[in-house]
């Protein structure tokens, strides 16, 4: 199988806070990901697009990297994660959670569905954006699994 360098892989954000959404996609500019960036407002956004959507079948031939919220409207994001990674097909999707949930059972429920790394946002701007830094660091270096149909 190959892989797939961050440079051709699609960010997948869900992310229901306007401010959140903007603060990341400008902290992982600044750290040279200017990878395309799809935005999900919520649950139900992404699952339509990665299950039923038509443009899917085509875009998802190539890599992404999920970053998912949990606290989001009408799906909530362990829910999300629990759909990608009991599917065949999306199951080696990389999910990273990107959330202000710090509660050690909802950071341990994520890890046992599969999520592949849990990030808390810090309250204040300085340490969040620096935690975007890091996160932004890290896709640089990552190598991603193509989708299999």
């Amino acid at each position: 199988m190959s892989r797939i360098a961050y440079k051709d892989v699609m960010i997948l954000l869900v992310e229901d806070d306007e401010g959140h959404a903007e603060l990341i996609k400008d902290c992982l500019k600044e750290t040279g990901v200017d990878n395309p960036i799809r935005r999900f407002r919520d649950g139900q956004e992404i699952l339509d697009y990665l299950f039923e959507g038509p443009e899917t079948k085509k875009e998802l031939a190539g890599g992404y990297l999920v970053l998912l919220d949990i606290r989001i409207p009408k799906v909530d994001g362990q829910e999300v994660l629990r759909r990608i990674k009991s599917d065949e097909r999306l199951k080696s999707l990389p999910v990273v959670m990107l959330t202000t949930t710090d509660d050690p059972r909802e950071v341990q429920a994520s890890y046992r569905m599969g999520c592949n790394a849990y990030l808390t946002k810090p309250v204040d701007y300085e340490s969040f954006t620096e935690l975007i830094r890091y996160l932004g660091q890290f896709i640089r270096i990552l190598r991603i699994a193509p989708i299999e149909e």
